[in-house]
């Protein structure tokens, strides 16, 4: 090796961001063991790459002893005075051992190194990248399929979309673009695997981020989400300037912001409510599109009973009880429905849903 191979560590430190000396010291240390493998020999070496000239040098060293056991790692004091007359026992003394043939040694094994060194860099520069993006939403193209399970093209790296993170009902064709949502990332030893998402209700927070401009600059804020991917989402939006409609901002004009996130979702229904500190309203809210006659809350059990019309408690329960139960995970208390007549009768059977608590705060700490 020689300055041209100093002036290419150069250039990848500048290019691929990585150390000069980190590169160096990684050579050294493979340069240590190609020596012993090629040499058969387990002497204590080291070897000293000149950071301007690009020489190499192999030192050897060996302790002083009275009387040597074994060659490889000790010198008599009488060979050792004849090297230096300060030599003692006790002392160490290392000399250069280069072999003639070490550069072409040096050479493949530098390369070895270098090429190593760059896709760890590489691979490590991609994990940053994409674990400061986790929670947002990218849009790849499907680039094979395997098991149900779908691998996503991202550019620098292929991403994972799992058969339990895909929406039900949902196709997905080879070479086919799809935005989704990124879950999580990870180290692994095959490099960064980045887990994505269609199902997350992180996914619709992003896209309703994109689509409302009211959204992006903070004036509404998007309170929470509940979500059966495939089928329906109730979100809660709040306006921080009372003379903004957070609902009519976010369905817009003649529905065409909703419409869009619609069709990106195939289809899947999207109920947007105003947010309320008041749990009567909030809840009330939540069960729509059934009307609600009356909320009974308890705040303490986080419980409450709604009283709906006869005609609207199928409405209100929802299709296998979607709606109250949807209802329960966007407000984060227990509902339970009752009909006009129901509630006013000694005799009642309660319809209960009471779902864990899956508020904004819940899937942002995922981000």
């Amino acid at each position: 090796m020689n300055r041209e191979f100093i002036k290419a560590i150069e250039e990848l430190e500048k290019e691929k961001e990585i150390s000069k000396d980190v590169l160096i010291e990684a050579i050294e240390s493979a340069l240590v063991s190609a020596y012993k493998k090629n040499y058969g020999t387990s002497q204590n070496v080291r070897v000293n790459i000149d950071r301007e000239t690009g020489d190499i040098d192999v030192f050897m060293k060996k302790d002083v002893v009275e009387e040597v056991w074994e060659d490889l790692i000790e010198i008599s004091l009488e060979d050792a005075l004849e090297i230096d007359p300060r030599y003692k026992i006790g002392d160490a003394i290392e000399y250069q051992v280069t072999p003639k043939d070490f550069g072409r040694i040096a050479a493949q094994t530098a390369k070895q190194v270098v090429v190593q060194r760059i896709r760890e860099a590489e691979r490590g520069m991609i994990f940053d990248d994409y674990i400061n993006r986790q929670g947002e939403i990218i849009t790849g193209q499907i680039h094979r399929i395997s098991n149900d399970t779908i691998f996503i093209n991202m550019g620098k790296t292929e991403g994972i979309l799992a058969a339990t993170e895909q929406v039900p009902g949902e196709t997905y064709e080879i070479n086919g673009r799809i935005k989704v949502y990124i879950m999580d990332v990870k180290k692994t030893t095959k490099g960064p695997q980045v887990y994505l998402s269609r199902s997350h209700p992180g996914l619709v927070k992003r896209l309703f981020e994109l689509e409302v401009p009211e959204i992006q600059d903070g004036v509404i804020e998007i309170k929470s989400i509940s979500r059966e991917a495939g089928s329906r989402t109730k979100m809660a939006v709040y306006a921080l300037d009372e003379n903004v409609d957070a609902v009519g901002a976010c369905v817009g004009p003649r529905g065409s912001r909703v419409q869009v996130i619609v069709d990106e979702l195939f289809g899947e229904k999207i109920d947007i409510i105003n947010w309320s500190e008041d749990p009567e309203k909030l809840i009330s809210s939540a069960l729509s599109p059934a009307k609600v006659e009356k909320v009974l809350a308890n705040e303490e059990e986080k419980t409450a009973v709604a009283i709906v019309p006869d005609y609207q408690l199928s409405l209100a329960i929802g299709k296998e009880g979607q709606n109250v139960r949807l209802a329960a995970k966007l407000c984060g208390w227990k509902i339970d429905i009752k009909s006009h007549s129901q509630y006013f009768s000694d005799s009642v059977e309660i319809v209960e849903y009471d779902e864990p608590e899956m508020i904004l705060d819940d899937f942002e700490d995922e981000e």
